[in-house]
């Protein structure tokens, strides 16, 4: 008498089923473990640059208030005319977007399909909460200003914040990331990270290897616990969402790394996160009943933005080759 087959028995028993979701749709960005979020009234902050200072100009013991302005005489003349101008500045208003999406869930599949240690809904919440994180972090780099995006690291970058790259790209090099380190000024010339693609982190490994047994160990440790790469005591992250198609000469395959600051509260150095000081981070919604079909609607929704305080808190080095 033959015995039960393999597939005859699968019709009396289950396979065992892990409770969650096993995740595959994963980002390396440590980065906003440490970036700070400003939470903000009304759907932008608007704040001014310094643009150009006052002048001033030497004066001689006795001089009156005449040999300043119009009718100044001498060798400084154009200077002391000039101290009569005011400081200018520059208006800049950075504004919330929102990022967000519905998870909807059948009435019947909740009610007979969650009760295998996997809630249809949670997971459903779950995955589009993280959805929404991984469009901020692409708008956090690509973003440029349309679109309902928010101008992201390379359209934030200031022209005179750049490495000037080589006609058709460069190397991965000490030099350009002292020349970076250089440019981050906004703190009195502390630099607060860098973030790059892993293909350039690779680069600089590689670097580091060739110095000749120097080890791989220079790092920093963040507030939990986790350790990064460091230069120079700088904290190296690691950022996939920096392209790799930037063309510079011949070269299509570029990328961008980048240095800068982080905002310490003041609303006057370098970059942070902005979110709605009423709603702030991720929120969900529950919206109700779908009026068409069984399905109950949850609104995950972000009202989030990024702003760059001082141009001199951020520097960028494109044409990146390797």
């Amino acid at each position: 008498m033959p015995t039960v087959t393999l597939a005859e028995s699968a019709k009396l028993a289950q396979n065992e089923l892990i409770a969650g979701v096993i995740e595959n749709v994963i980002t390396v960005n440590r980065m906003f473990e440490v970036l700070p979020f400003d939470g903000i009234s009304g759907n932008a902050l608007a704040y001014n640059r310094e643009n150009a200072l006052g002048p001033v100009a030497t004066a001689g013991v006795g001089d009156s208030d005449g040999a300043i302005g119009a009718g100044a005489t001498g060798t400084n003349q154009a200077e002391r005319v000039a101290a009569k101008n005011a400081a200018t500045f520059t208006s800049v208003t950075s504004s919330l977007t929102t990022i967000l999406g519905d998870a909807e869930v059948n009435g019947l599949i909740q009610a007979t399909r969650s009760d295998d240690g996997n809630d249809q809904t949670a997971i459903q919440i779950a995955s589009k909460a993280k959805s929404a994180g991984r469009k901020y972090q692409d708008m956090f780099i690509n973003g440029d200003g349309t679109n309902f995006t928010f101008p992201g690291l390379i359209s934030l970058c200031a022209a005179d914040q750049s490495v000037t790259p080589a006609t058709n790209g460069q190397v991965l090099s000490f030099d350009i990331l002292d020349e970076l380190m250089d440019l981050v000024v906004d703190k009195d010339g502390q630099v607060d990270y860098f973030t790059m693609h892993a293909r350039t982190l690779r680069s600089y490994n590689a670097l580091l290897r060739g110095l000749g047994g120097a080890s791989i160990g220079d790092v920093v440790q963040l507030p939990s616990g986790a350790e990064v790469p460091a230069y120079r005591q700088v904290p190296i992250f690691r950022n996939d969402y920096i392209p790799l198609d930037q063309t510079q000469g011949s070269l299509t395959t570029g990328t961008t790394i980048f240095a800068g600051t982080l905002d310490d509260g003041s609303r006057q150095h370098g970059i942070a996160g902005l979110t709605a000081a009423s709603m702030a981070g991720i929120n969900v919604v529950d919206v109700g009943e779908s009026e068409i079909k069984d399905e109950h609607i949850w609104r995950v929704k972000w009202y989030s933005g990024l702003a760059a305080f001082s141009e001199r808190g951020l520097a960028c080095a494109a044409g990146m080759s390797n």
